[in-house]
């Protein structure tokens, strides 16, 4: 069994893989001063609960956009799991070609989502991650990461609203019936909700314009990436799992015990 890790600003996602064979899939939120004796007495709490044991695991793979959790989660998977993981990092094999100024700049997990992408669905792409940020990657038809954009993740735009007023609650993210609110709540998940289905429409239809290819597929990933896809036309595909698969994939790439 090969365990994946994908550390973000705000939560911990992890599968456990049997073969090609998802066998578990859980996240737990990412706090920066845990140790990696609580993450890992987390870790064997929830693999118990769910009948699996550390010993059965035999590899895994992280790939971070926290540089101060690494060695507490490299740490917790040799204590809790003896194994040493595989870290996305420069000289891991990806098999794809970055056309950016600086391929060291692009987050891992834009990396594993765009290869993920790549192999389950083909060139060319537009992959949207609905995470802490909203990220959007182009892959070209050649199969090349040429760029893309960073924008606010939509928990954070309401974090920020939130925090930079007196009088404005905090309020559930989730599309109201109606544009026009008839109350504070009902106003901001409009803003929100609407706000953002706007902003990735927009870019989508830039991207295409740019690309010079209207019909590119697009597909979303992320904890939105649900809500947003049904009131939009632009995504094609929504997929969950793409991170953690793209992670399993690359472990096999990598790794001689796979």
């Amino acid at each position: 069994m090969v365990i994946c890790m994908d550390v973000g600003n705000t939560n911990i996602k992890y599968a456990m893989f049997e073969g090609d064979k998802l066998a578990l899939s859980f996240r737990v939120a990412t706090e920066h001063k845990k140790t990696s004796d609580e993450y890992g007495g987390q870790l064997l709490s929830i693999l118990q609960n769910n009948k699996i044991q550390a010993k059965d695991i035999v590899g895994g793979i992280i790939s971070s956009v926290v540089p101060q959790l690494d060695y507490t989660l490299e740490r917790m998977c040799a204590t809790y799991l003896d194994i040493k993981p595989l870290m996305l990092a420069p000289g891991l094999k990806t098999g794809m070609n970055m056309k950016v100024d600086n391929a060291r700049e692009v987050g891992a997990d834009r990396i594993v989502n765009n290869v993920s992408a790549l192999r389950k669905y083909g060139a060319p792409l537009i992959v949207v991650d609905f995470g802490t940020a909203t990220t959007f990657n182009v892959i070209d038809k050649t199969g090349e990461f040429i760029g893309g954009v960073i924008a606010p993740g939509i928990k954070g735009s309401l974090d920020s609203l939130v925090n930079g007023t007196a009088k404005l609650p905090r309020v559930e993210i989730e599309r109201p019936s109606k544009v026009i609110g008839k109350n504070t709540v009902t106003n901001m998940q409009s803003g929100i909700f609407f706000g953002f289905a706007g902003l990735v429409e927009y870019i989508i239809k830039k991207i295409k314009r740019e690309t010079g290819n209207n019909d590119i597929k697009t597909v979303a990933t992320g904890g939105f990436s649900e809500v947003i896809a049904k009131e939009v036309s632009c995504i094609d595909y929504v997929d969950k799992l793409l991170t953690l698969e793209g992670l399993k994939y690359l472990y096999d790439l990598n790794s001689t015990e796979a």
